[in-house]
């Protein structure tokens, strides 16, 4: 017995041993297994509060056209609390019925999966916070929220083979919907580094452009996801913003072949009231554009999917602009 225990001991010493070394060289134990992410292949939503509920769905449904297949109600009153606004089988607006009238307009945003729950184990790894498991929502996606390093709230979400999203997937694909594509979702981003940090580094995504307002400062950086085309648009500040100013920087871009077209055809339609819309320009990315805005101010960029000449625009190496209080 005593012979048995030594040899267990000598075992358990060079088990240590070995561990110690590889981790001095700088290399991992075999048995040490990164957890591997899963595919992110776009963004799955853009989600809103809004102080005048009826006055946005009109905004999302007869002026831009666009169709709201589902809803839900959190009160039992049965007064619907959050719409769903399709813009394709694969892209949502999400517009919430705002809680108190300090609400920030911009909830979150979604980043589609094809493994919710292994991306949950993946980020768990990386030390970011996860919930205990991955729930499954009331319209039957898999989904769960993780903050930024920056305070934004991304929601990750895997579209359930029962859930609501698969099953309308053909459906409500209204004719009269401006755009068929939401390209990019914008968020304020006071430090760039921590947001590079979190979805560069750790979720995949890979840096395509960088863009000046000014002339001096990086001012907005984009970042395409890992397996698809979609991006997010890190929008950078100086200072604190105001609420209105806030909704032109948190803000969703879709996507035409044809801006002129768009905005002619939107003028045969009926701006809701309070809504309004900036003339058309050329961006600093050289394509076309012209911006509306909901009663709260939040901005839906509708942009040309090309620059005026078809030749990309040279992203700027102007120094980042950064928020400091």
């Amino acid at each position: 017995m005593i012979c048995v225990m030594i040899k267990f001991s000598i075992m358990k010493t060079n088990y240590f041993v070995i561990v110690l070394l590889f981790v001095l060289s700088g290399l991992k134990p075999l048995f040490a297994q990164d957890v591997k992410r899963p595919a992110i292949k776009g963004i799955a939503h853009f989600a809103l509060y809004t102080s005048d509920f009826d006055n946005t769905l009109d905004f999302y449904k007869n002026f831009l056209g666009y169709s709201e297949p589902y809803n839900l109600s959190f009160n039992n009153d049965g007064k619907v609390s959050l719409s769903f606004i399709k813009i394709n089988d694969r892209q949502l607006v999400e517009v919430f019925r705002e809680k108190n009238s300090s609400d920030e307009r911009f909830f979150h945003f979604g980043l589609e999966t094809d493994d919710a729950e292994g991306m949950r184990k993946y980020l768990k790894s990386k030390g970011i916070n996860v919930p205990d498991n991955t729930p499954k929502g009331r319209i039957g996606n898999l989904n769960y929220f993780v903050t930024d390093p920056n305070g934004t709230i991304c929601e990750i979400v895997e579209y359930g083979k029962d859930g609501a999203t698969v099953k309308d997937r053909g459906f409500h694909l209204s004719a009269d919907r401006i755009s068929d594509r939401m390209s990019h979702v914008g968020f304020m981003v006071p430090d760039l580094d921590k947001a590079l940090e979190f979805y560069c580094g750790i979720l995949g995504f890979k840096e395509v452009w960088r863009g000046s307002a000014d002339g001096k400062h990086t001012t907005w950086v984009h970042l395409q996801v890992p397996e698809g085309t979609d991006c997010i648009e890190l929008m950078l500040y100086d200072k604190d913003l105001s609420k209105a100013t806030r909704g032109v920087f948190n803000h969703i871009c879709l996507e035409v072949q044809d801006v002129k077209s768009a905005i002619k055809e939107l003028d045969r339609r009926v701006l809701p009231n309070g809504c309004r819309h900036d003339d058309f320009k050329v961006g600093k990315n050289r394509k076309e554009q012209v911006n509306y805005y909901d009663i709260d101010g939040t901005r839906v960029e509708i942009m040309s999917s090309k620059t005026i000449d078809g030749i990309p625009t040279p992203s700027t190496d102007l120094p980042p602009l950064y928020y400091h209080k």
